[in-house]
């Protein structure tokens, strides 16, 4: 995108990593607050053409998370593969200070993945299993006692 050349591409920071970091894209001397309980779409100043059958993932920091209690609102975010927009980072303030992203800052990351596509096979009913229909919570928190 024009205007963004000092934004590096994302990129892997570890040999390990599954996913690439994005930066912000947001003026320089604009510093963006988001105040506690504030949410915010951050730029990144990246479009992608993603292959038919692939999507990126866009998810929060974990430094950035547990550090300053910043999340993404709709984790992770989905970009599809016939998307030709920016990307950008839809930040939530969890904490409870106020947190300043500067131009250049890493404020998410980015996986990409292949997606596998259903057809439904509308049935009856469903074969059992040992869980059955248990949901939420239904296998409690503690250690199971032997």
């Amino acid at each position: 995108m024009s205007g963004t050349d000092d934004i590096p591409l994302p990129s892997y920071k570890t040999a390990g990593a599954a996913g690439m970091d994005l930066y912000a894209a947001i003026p320089a001397e604009k510093p963006l607050v988001i105040n506690p309980g504030e949410r915010a779409a951050i730029p990144t100043g990246i479009c992608l053409s993603l292959p038919t059958g692939y999507e990126a993932q866009i998810r929060a920091r974990s430094g950035l998370a547990r550090n300053n209690g910043i999340a993404m609102v709709n984790a992770p975010g989905t970009i599809d593969s016939d998307y030709r927009g920016e990307i950008q980072a839809l930040l939530i303030n969890l904490g409870a200070e106020s947190f300043t992203v500067n131009r250049g800052d890493r404020i998410a990351q980015m996986i990409v993945a292949p997606v596998t596509r259903v057809i439904w096979d509308e049935v009856e009913s469903l074969d059992e299993t040992l869980r059955g229909a248990g949901g939420f919570g239904h296998t409690g928190v503690g250690i199971e006692k032997n």
